[in-house]
């Protein structure tokens, strides 16, 4: 036999068949073997409602699905629910303003963002810990309870950013009355106000980030019209001066201090 000009004997292409099929065969029958005889070193783990012995069983198997449906939409909390928005959108806004392309990756921007998010959060995460969490755990208190003390400081971390014309918005859409106070508003109403003031004031910060960048891009392409370069991009000869203007003026200091001292 002759496979791209390599001849092979028919006896040794026939013996490599031969061989190959035993292999499997010996791999299959050690597979059903031990289909067929398991051994105990090996723990099965099943979760069945039928074999609760009473509520507090069943109280259990429902709590476990209830957190993992809980981790299935745990990032859309925390994008959502947090200060993650605001910061990721600034910083990609950064960087298209500096056009420096993918520099810093997405990957940098993302983990940035979330560990802004985390120092941000802290002080609310600890409180929701402390006077939810861990009653619920000590069984203290119901989960309902634990459910409604858990919301409010992060409906009061919410409110804080939410601007009044956004609550008003879905209250309105919603046809309910002008609430007298924070508490008489309701949860469903105060987390969209809160995702688009959020996105309103990233853009605005976006906007300001721009200008400066916006200036030193317009002074360059006028400087290389006037030297009749016109064939040469002004990008690149603005990206430099761009990167060393950020330098000089402590760039990442300036903006990530303005933006967590946004949520203080």
């Amino acid at each position: 036999m002759r496979i791209q000009g390599i001849q092979i004997p028919r006896s040794r292409l026939l013996g490599s068949i031969i061989g190959s099929v035993v292999i499997g065969m010996v791999l299959v029958s050690a597979v059903w073997g031990a289909d067929a005889q398991p051994s105990g070193n090996f723990p099965m783990i099943s979760i069945a409602m039928d074999k609760a012995k009473g509520p507090e069983d069943a109280s259990v198997v429902i709590q476990i699905f209830a957190a993992l449906t809980l981790l299935s939409i745990a990032p859309a909390i925390l994008i959502m629910l947090t200060s993650f928005t605001r910061f990721i959108i600034v910083l990609s806004l950064l960087r298209q303003a500096m056009g420096t392309q993918q520099m810093p990756p997405n990957q940098i921007l993302i983990g940035l963002a979330m560990f802004l998010t985390f120092y941000v959060m802290t002080p609310v995460w600890q409180d929701v810990n402390q006077n939810a969490v861990q009653p619920f755990l000590e069984k203290k208190i119901s989960s309902e309870q634990a459910l409604n003390t858990a919301l409010t400081p992060i409906r009061k971390f919410m409110y804080k950013q939410i601007r009044e014309k956004d609550l008003a918005l879905f209250i309105e859409i919603a046809g309910l009355k002008r609430p007298d106070t924070p508490a008489d508003v309701p949860t469903m109403v105060m987390i969209p106000a809160f995702i688009i003031s959020e996105l309103k004031t990233a853009f605005q910060l976006g906007f300001l980030l721009f200008i400066p960048f916006l200036i030193l891009d317009m002074v360059v392409a006028s400087v290389l019209l006037s030297m009749g370069m016109m064939m040469l991009p002004p990008i690149m000869i603005s990206l430099p001066f761009k990167l060393l203007l950020f330098v000089l003026v402590d760039g990442w200091n300036l903006i990530v201090g303005s933006l967590v001292k946004g949520f203080v």
